[in-house]
């Protein structure tokens, strides 16, 4: 019986008092020259803003005034005000596009197609100055004024963006609609689902997954859309900050505080909409990726754990 040698290493080892080779990484030096670049153009770009005959302090000065708060809260009721209005009328145009029926499904895409190739300032500009066509609203026993005293500021701003936000949700939603396999469908109809039915408790449920994330997005473009209605005089944050800067001789330095604040406002929105894509991604990936906080824990851990321990 032949002994097996224990102590012998693989065929292919190196023999005793070989040198060890050594894996030597590229070198990338078009990513220095690039990051030495970038950092260059950045650096030039704040020396310039800085040197610039902007008043910086008037900022700070009115980034709390109470005209900007109140700017800001019109802002934000505007963009939920017309995406109820935008998401509920494209759901409905959504199903009449996918209806089997010749006649609403025509209209619903007449409307898809007017209202996506029209620009936003056209159609609030329409909505403000539909008084040349009807010049009364009359609603029977119920209202009846002049059409310039019904199509108030806030009423054309609602229309104007709503109902052109109902077309980018409507193709949004029957995209949504149509990722769901048809065999869910017909597996409910088995069960004696009715057609009403199947698309609350099993198609857009799943929708979802699809329908979220670019919502998500019109949400935030209808919070920097709403800039748009100080054209036909609602004041919003926009329009406050245009007429603070007029009357206090800083009209360059308000926009900037205009920013500022579009930018917190879309900045609190992405973090909301990354965690409601997290929780609609449940059902589609086994492993959810780890939140930012998650990270920063994680990071903090590995930091204060010496080398060479295993985690358990």
């Amino acid at each position: 019986m032949t002994d097996i040698d224990k102590t012998a290493g693989p065929k292919d080892a190196p023999p005793a008092g070989a040198e060890a080779l050594k894996a030597i990484p590229v070198r990338h030096y078009g990513r220095y020259v690039s990051a030495v670049i970038a950092i260059a153009l950045l650096v030039a770009i704040i020396y310039a803003f800085g040197q610039g005959r902007i008043n910086w302090h008037a900022v700070p000065d009115y980034f709390f005034d109470d005209r900007i708060m109140t700017g800001v809260g019109k802002t934000l009721l505007l963009t939920v005000l017309s995406m109820v209005i935008g998401i509920v009328g494209g759901i409905v145009l959504a199903v009449m596009r996918l209806s089997k029926n010749p006649v609403t499904s025509s209209i619903a895409w007449f409307y898809i197609w007017f209202f996506r190739g029209t620009p936003v300032l056209v159609q609030l500009f329409l909505w403000f100055n539909l008084g040349l066509v009807f010049e009364y609203i009359n609603l029977m026993p119920f209202y009846k004024d002049y059409w310039s005293n019904f199509m108030t500021p806030l009423l054309t701003a609602l229309l104007g963006l709503g109902l052109n936000e109902a077309a980018y949700m409507a193709e949004i939603c029957r995209a949504g609609l149509l990722a769901v396999d048809e065999g869910q469908t017909e597996a409910a109809h088995a069960l004696g689902m009715s057609h009403g039915k199947t698309l609350r408790r099993v198609v857009i449920p799943q929708a979802m997954r699809v329908i979220v994330p670019p919502t998500g997005n019109e949400v935030i473009n209808m919070l920097k859309t709403t800039s748009l209605v100080a054209a036909v005089q609602y004041p919003e944050l926009f329009r406050y900050a245009q007429d603070i800067g007029q009357n206090s001789g800083a009209p360059v330095e308000m926009y900037f505080l205009a920013a500022a604040w579009y930018l917190i406002m879309t900045s609190v929105l992405s973090v909301g909409q990354y965690y409601i894509e997290r929780y609609y991604a449940r059902g589609s990936s086994r492993q959810l990726p780890a939140t930012p906080w998650q990270k920063v824990k994680a990071n903090m851990l590995s930091l204060g754990r010496p080398r060479g321990a295993v985690g358990a």
